[in-house]
């Protein structure tokens, strides 16, 4: 008998830079997907910080992929910051947090699941833009 593994659910998170467009953040996204033969139809939600709440790349892309945005604060993200591939001082300064992407992705897919997530895909950067995948089972 073959054991098939149901493909993990995800979530996306992502920062960027203020203004950043809705091209730039879908290509990343395109882009990560492809790149580690990750389905679009595996994915949950989109994540970020409060800062980012009405940006709107983020919504128009949240609108795009028919997809809830959930946005956390600094103070939420902030336990995060020893799960971090890289943490960014300059991302500190600008947000209070040591790395928007990976610490959304990883608060939202506990919030979705309670239970061990783990970051799948880590701070991947493109232009004006930062994405991170965490998969939750």
């Amino acid at each position: 008998m073959i054991e098939t593994r149901a493909a993990p659910a995800l979530v996306v998170g992502l920062g960027c830079q203020k203004g950043c467009p809705v091209t730039t953040l879908r290509a990343l996204l395109d882009q990560v997907l492809l790149a580690h033969r990750l389905d679009s139809r595996q994915i949950l939600a989109l994540a970020s910080i409060d800062l980012k709440r009405s940006e709107p790349g983020l919504l128009q892309l949240a609108d795009q992929l028919a997809l809830p945005l959930t946005c956390f604060s600094s103070t939420q993200l902030a336990p995060y910051a020893l799960r971090l591939s890289h943490r960014s001082q300059i991302a500190f300064e600008r947000t209070g947090c040591y790395g928007v992407a990976e610490s959304a992705a990883l608060a939202l897919a506990e919030q979705l699941h309670p239970g061990p997530v783990k970051l799948l895909i880590p701070r991947q950067k493109y232009a004006q833009a930062t994405l991170a995948l965490a998969a939750c089972r």
